[in-house]
């Protein structure tokens, strides 16, 4: 079965139709050869915020738009928030029932308090109904807090779930799919709007279910007493409540709109760390500041339009109470007047009419709390129904055969999905099994876009791209990917030691291996000048190391993984003359093991390649030895002059 196939099994329902649309457009918002795989650092420093968050908004509703148009019916809000639910749904009816009985007991107070008057009208003694109303207070405190505990423990349960689910999802999407996303965005997707799931689940529906049947049953005590002022009463909530339900559309739009200002605001804020150091180089703070708080602004606005509908509703829900006291209160002393009412059952009722301002507002405020959550849940469902790639097997595959694999590109064409030109336009070339091929040409001419469709973080539009004799859409990804190890140009190092970094990619590899590693990588000299050796940590990016120091760490970790093709992106682009001549003899000696595919701008790191492919504008121009090409291509022999001669230098 081809990974495209195992990648549409992966996906909800609703998103497999749109998932090849998206796989095609999902790049649209992200980057050509040139500034995409082989050029990431400029873009952060460069962008504006709101372009940031409108990329954001565009990138998951066109997603969202292309599964809606082509496939079935996309799940209400509603639905998913009820599939949240169902993993829970036993605690949570415990939680609730407990919950119910606390208010419940509550309901007993006013019949208590008019039994309480009757008797001091008879000249009786209160003390027994004042003994039953004290036992009945302090048993629904007792049900009440052991209730919103299970529902508050409960709701931490929701969050941790619904974080790991998103987190996994989040790490299994194709790379076009995060590429139009924004890190800000999709972190305040796995912390706010998780936050808020808790809140609705184990908060709003709950309480909304226990408000209406506290509502019913005090409804239900109001009729006992009285039924002409019940009348009264529900003739004004009814009037009242239709023009607070018609509030509601609008507070479920403000808090999306609420919630997408949170993540654009947070974008915004990871665009200007990422590029910390060139913001103070470039004398940008004020500038950034002026733009992260202008996002931070309009978050604002959108939460100030929240608050403001949400009080309308609670305050409209409010007046519905006082208006209905004034008219029972009205109603109720002419009937006392004459006769046909007792004082004590006016008293009792008009109890009960204030103790229906705890259900009402539980209502309002749950069915408030009910549209972020609906909100929150259509958030994380954008991502999870973007398309994604397969889930690993759970079984161990057996050990791969160390032998090296060759690479054959036929008529290869690939766009990023923009307007501009396809990145590969009919690429054809061989890479023998074993030895060393280097990819040279321009910047933009398509050589990191290799590397991209090798690792299958794009799929090629047409032609075919085989490896080891296979095509690649054959292999299963996980397969292909523990065959292959790829150092990137800018050589990322995640924040930890320097021995997490290293076994990043070979979790199991020995002390021995590791030593080798550190050894044949020139790394042996930094471990040593660390306070903790392989046990230093650091920094966040690999901030306390140098540019070289990264580069070779991305390398020892690529060695440690033994692949059987190694991909190296401009690994020596930031090393000096003595680290550059150290490099492209381990390169040169890595080469006798396995196939090595390197993209090169300094042409002295591969003029002792077996192989050397000339790309330009999306086509390879010619290919052969460094002797062969520099006889027979003008492009070559200038770029071969141009920086040989510099490098002598």
């Amino acid at each position: 079965m081809s990974t495209t196939t195992e990648a549409a099994g992966e996906q909800t329902p609703e998103a497999k139709a749109g998932a090849t649309t998206a796989a095609k457009d999902g790049a649209a918002g992200g980057r050509a050869d040139g500034a995409a795989p082989d050029g990431r650092g400029s873009g952060a420093a460069g962008g504006r915020a709101d372009g940031a968050a409108d990329a954001k908004a565009e990138g998951v509703a066109d997603v969202e738009a292309d599964g809606a148009a082509d496939g079935p019916s996309v799940p209400t809000p509603l639905r998913l928030l009820l599939g949240r639910v169902r993993p829970h749904w036993r605690m949570l009816l415990w939680a609730g029932l407990l919950s119910l009985a606390g208010s419940g007991a509550g309901l007993a107070m006013p019949l208590m308090a008019k039994y309480a008057v009757d008797a001091f009208a008879e000249g009786g003694s209160p003390a027994a109904p004042l003994v039953a109303l004290t036992a009945v207070v302090l048993a629904g405190a007792c049900l009440s807090a052991t209730g919103r505990y299970l529902m508050a423990r409960t709701g931490e349960g929701v969050v941790l779930r619904a974080r790991n689910q998103l987190v996994g999802r989040i790490l299994r999407l194709k790379v076009p799919a995060v590429d139009r996303l924004t890190p800000g965005d999709l972190q305040s997707r796995v912390t706010s709007d998780t936050t808020l799931l808790r809140t609705v689940l184990s908060s709003s529906v709950v309480e909304s279910v226990n408000s209406v049947l506290m509502l019913l049953g005090t409804l239900a005590f109001m009729a006992y007493m009285d039924a002409v002022l019940l009348g009264v009463t529900l003739l004004v909530i009814v009037v009242i409540g239709a023009m607070t339900a018609l509030l509601m559309p609008r507070i479920q739009r403000a808090q999306l709109r609420a919630q997408e200002a949170v993540g654009a605001m947070g974008a915004s804020l990871d665009r200007v760390l990422q590029a910390f150091r060139t913001v103070k180089a470039s004398g940008a703070e004020e500038r950034e500041s002026a733009l992260v708080a202008d996002a931070a602004r309009r978050a604002h606005d959108r939460g100030v339009s929240v608050a403001r509908w949400s009080s309308v509703s609670e305050v409209t829900m409010m007046m519905a109470i006082q208006l209905a006291f004034l008219a029972v209160l009205g109603v109720g002393g002419a009937r006392v007047a004459s006769g046909s009412l007792e004082i004590s059952s006016l008293i009792a009722f008009l109890l009960y009419l204030f103790y229906l301002m705890g259900p009402i507002g539980g209502l309002v405020e749950g069915w408030t709390g009910l549209q972020s959550g609906l909100a929150a849940v259509r958030r994380i469902d954008e991502i999870e129904s973007l398309p994604g790639e397969p889930a690993p097997s759970a079984t161990t595959p057996d050990p791969l055969p160390p032998t090296p694999l060759g690479v054959t590109f036929r008529d290869v064409v690939f766009g990023y999905g923009d307007e501009r030109a396809p990145a590969h336009n009919g690429v054809s070339f061989d890479v023998p099994t074993g030895g060393l091929v280097a990819l040279v040409g321009p910047s933009g001419a398509g050589k990191s876009t290799v590397f991209g469709l090798l690792e299958r973080f794009y799929d090629h539009d047409e032609g075919t791209i085989t490896v080891g004799g296979r095509d690649i859409r054959d292999w299963p990804l996980a397969e292909l990917r523990a065959s292959l190890a790829y150092v990137e140009q800018d050589s990322p190092v995640l924040a930890g030691t320097l021995r997490d970094n290293l076994l990043f990619a070979a979790p199991r590899a020995t002390e021995d291996e590791l030593r080798a590693a550190v050894e044949r990588t020139r790394l042996d000299d930094l471990v040593g000048r660390l306070p903790d050796g392989l046990d230093t940590a650091v920094g966040h990016r690999g901030v306390t190391l140098s540019g070289g120091e990264r580069q070779r760490i991305a390398i020892a970790r690529a060695l440690l993984r033994k692949p059987r093709l190694l991909l190296l992106d401009e690994v020596t682009s930031q090393l000096d003359a003595v680290n550059e001549h150290r490099l492209r003899d381990v390169i040169l000696e890595l080469a006798q093991e396995t196939t090595v595919l390197v993209i090169a701008h300094r042409l002295s790191t591969v003029v002792h390649a077996d192989r050397i492919v000339v790309l330009q504008d999306g086509r390879v121009r010619r290919a052969g030895t460094h002797e062969e090409l520099v006889e027979s291509d003008d492009l070559y022999r200038e770029l071969a002059t141009t920086q040989l001669t510099a490098d002598a230098r």
